[in-house]
């Protein structure tokens, strides 16, 4: 490939292909060994030059890219606080959080697309908790270690998997060093170190967080490790949950009972490095304690206690034959629980247990760009195995009987530079899936159960077209075939989820799933005004949801009934239909003038997503029209802005068990101060303060995906203090 062809990637992030000069504040400075792209085929540069100050706060778009890509850099993770990957990317365009309990479970929806459909990794790796199998689980990842975080769509995605058919959210971190610490300052006598402290303090719920983070590097070798806390108290809401008049709910003023959380982690790794590569290793812990808010839990004063204990392994080669340009690999295991602990008869104790053992590989190989004399094409391929058992045993009978899942699957990526303008990629992936689990059928004899073998072999392929346009614009279009495997608790739940207030019952004849996608885009990048619109439109054959039926359950099938004479659960079945998912997204950011020695400018976002199935009835819990804007102004050292976000009513909402959604008004504002030290003058190298308001109209906010709007609202108006230091 050309050198005048090669552009640098973002930090775990995006083949640049376009000529021309790549805008400054689209990217981070990143590491000369890059694995964690969302496309298999990319170039890492030369060296690394970190972004210039000035751009902090600029629109991280990047224009020339098969994948749809929301980048959150370091900066915007410590301004913005998120406690959960929800919370952190709840206003990006196409994407909000579930929000089943604020600060502590809730997961990223990428455009009205959750659970088995959205995958959410560390470094390449699946996180490997279950909080696809409920609302209420959290995801076993804080933001406070994460270095990046990138939502990927399209069909990038088919390099990690079909359970990724909305997307991929991928947090980056340095856990398994890929290149020295002090790569670029080698005049420093013996080992280098770096050492990072991320601190911040929040008023809606009297929030502490801390981080610390140390890499020491010497010869070849590189050492990581860190450890971060946080911890909250009941949040401040601004009003009472908006029940129907029916409904004999108390009012809650002040504080949203049951909310508040305690969470911390650590994590070991080291690398050895060398001129072809590198081959690391690391450990990683985390533990939570959340309560779940809601009426009913309150009262039963439930809380989920978590821990999950990981190991994973990453590497690549450059091998110096002249076909092959890189060999990489990534493997973890993962051994995860969480206890549902509440008041059951009187008695506080476990009401039910969520295992899950996780193993998972992926090794992939870049060929060098060959001469096709219309085209120059550049092929990668890899392969990718995991092994899951779960299991959901309670005290009113097991959720599902262990459910095992194995997958074997290969991929392949090819790019044609067509012109130096034209690009073409082609994309494949097949895969052998087999799960395994026993289930009663509860309709017919729920005394006999039945042990279900099943296999499937989901078949996916992916086009996409790249195409320079006047403006410094680049048009792109994609159409993908993705198939997806029923997961096990698809399959075979049969029993109470205590925290989700739901009886589920799976169905073990659930066919596979696919999803036919369209998608058309048009972004700027460079320049004063910079753009990214997007467009799709995606037909499911056989989509599976969880429907709720309108009958309620005590602890047993038998029991369940008509709403309001059953028992406190929702009956919940796992169901399959067609639908049509249609809808865009488009943000922009305009420099509008130079004033005070910075720049004064404007940014807007906007988003719409909606969902039916083939009979024109709605999809359930889909997110609302939104739409915002506001004001920025930034110099070397400053960032402060103004942002404004109104989601508007959803009223096309389920037939059975679902409430239309009132709109809202969301107002930040933020002032940070960001400066690097001259070295050996002060202790610290770098040195980031600031302070960010949210919510400050002090809204009642209604996220109408999720299960506990009537009974949640969001937190209520907050003022966030951090410190960031780097020594």
């Amino acid at each position: 490939m050309e050198n005048s062809s090669i552009r640098r990637t973002l930090s775990g992030g995006i083949l640049l292909a376009a000529l021309g000069s790549v805008p400054a504040g689209a990217q981070e400075a990143l590491p000369e060994i890059d694995i964690a792209a969302s496309s298999p085929i990319r170039r890492a540069p030369a060296t690394a030059q970190p972004a210039a100050p000035e751009t902090r706060g600029a629109l991280p778009i990047v224009a020339d890219q098969f994948a749809t890509v929301t980048v959150v850099d370091s900066d915007e993770i410590r301004r913005s606080g998120g406690a959960t990957l929800g919370d952190l990317l709840f206003d990006k365009p196409g994407i909000t959080g579930s929000s089943f309990a604020p600060g502590a479970a809730s997961r990223p929806i990428v455009r009205g697309l959750d659970a088995h459909r959205v995958r959410i990794q560390e470094n390449g790796l699946g996180s490997s908790g279950v909080s696809e199998l409920g609302e209420d689980h959290g995801v076993p990842l804080d933001p406070l270690a994460a270095d990046r975080v990138e939502v990927v769509r399209g069909p990038a995605t088919l390099r990690w998997g079909s359970q990724a058919i909305g997307g991929v959210v991928n947090a980056t971190n340095n856990r398994i060093p890929e290149a020295l610490p002090c790569r670029g300052d080698e005049t420093l006598p013996g080992p280098c170190t770096r050492l990072e402290t991320r601190s911040a303090v929040s008023t809606v719920d009297a929030g502490l967080e801390q981080a610390a983070l140390v890499d020491v590097g010497q010869g070849n070798f590189a050492l990581h490790a860190d450890a971060h806390g946080r911890r909250t108290s009941n949040y401040a809401i601004p009003s009472y949950p908006y029940l129907a008049p029916t409904d004999p709910a108390p009012l809650v003023f002040g504080r949203q009972p049951n909310s508040f959380m305690r969470s911390g982690g650590w994590s070991a790794g080291g690398s050895y490095i060398f001129d072809r590569g590198f081959f690391g290793a690391s450990v990683t812990q985390f533990e939570s304690v959340y309560r779940i808010p809601g009426m009913d839990s309150t009262e039963s004063r439930t809380r989920i206690q978590l821990r999950q204990t990981k190991v994973a392994v990453k590497g690549e080669y450059r091998p110096p034959a002249s076909f092959i340009e890189a060999i990489r690999l990534w493997a973890g295991a993962s051994d995860y629980n969480h206890h549902e602990i509440g008041l059951e008869g009187g008695a506080e104790g476990i009401q039910q247990t969520f295992t899950n053992q996780e193993q998972e590989a992926r090794i992939e190989a870049q060929l060098a760009p060959f001469d096709l004399r219309f085209a120059k094409l550049t092929t990668a391929f890899g392969v990718q195995g995991a092994h899951q058992r779960l299991t959901a045993p309670g005290a009113g009978g097991n959720l599902f009987d262990p459910a095992d899942s194995h997958s074997v699957a290969f991929y392949l990526f090819n790019e044609f530079k067509l012109t130096d303008s034209l690009r073409l990629q082609v994309a494949g992936r097949i895969e052998s899936v087999e799960a395994t689990g026993q289930t009663p059928d509860l309709f017919l004899d729920p005394t006999i159960s039945f042990q279900y073998d099943r296999h499937f072999t989901p078949k996916s392929v992916a086009v996409g077209l790249l195409q320079d346009t006047p403006f410094d614009t680049v048009a792109s279009v994609t159409a993908q075939h993705v198939e997806r495997a029923p997961r096990g608790p698809e399959l075979f739940s049969h029993g109470v989820h205590d925290a989700t207030g739901t009886f589920d019952i799976g169905n073990p004849l659930l066919g596979i799933e696919a999803a036919n996608t369209v998608e058309v885009g048009l972004r700027r990048a460079k320049g004063p005004l910079r753009f990214e619109a997007t467009f799709f439109y995606t037909h499911f054959d056989g989509f599976i949801y969880r429907r709720l039926s309108g009958e309620t359950c005590a602890d047993d099938f038998d029991s369940c009934s008509p709403a309001g004479v059953g028992g406190p659960l929702n009956q919940a079945l796992y169901s399959q239909r067609d639908a049509n998912f249609r809808g865009g997204e488009f943000q922009s950011q305009w420099d509008a003038l130079q004033i005070a020695g910075g720049i004064l400018g404007v940014e807007n976002k906007f988003d719409v997503v909606r969902a039916t199935f083939a009979d024109g009835t709605n999809v359930p819990r889909i997110p609302p029209v939104r739409v915002g804007g506001g004001l920025f102004w930034r110099d070397s050292n400053w960032l402060a802005r103004v942002s404004y976000l109104h989601a508007f009513a959803q009223n096309n909402i389920a037939q059975i068990a679902e409430t239309p959604t009132k709109g809202y008004n969301l107002l930040k504002a933020e002032i940070s101060y960001k400066v690097t030290l001259p070295k050996g003058e002060f202790p610290a190298r770098e040195v980031s303060v600031g302070i960010l308001g949210d919510n400050l109209l002090n809204a009642d906010i209604r996220n109408s995906v999720s299960y506990k709007k009537d009974e949640v609202p969001m937190p209520g108006a907050n003022v966030r203090l951090f410190a960031n230091f780097v020594f």
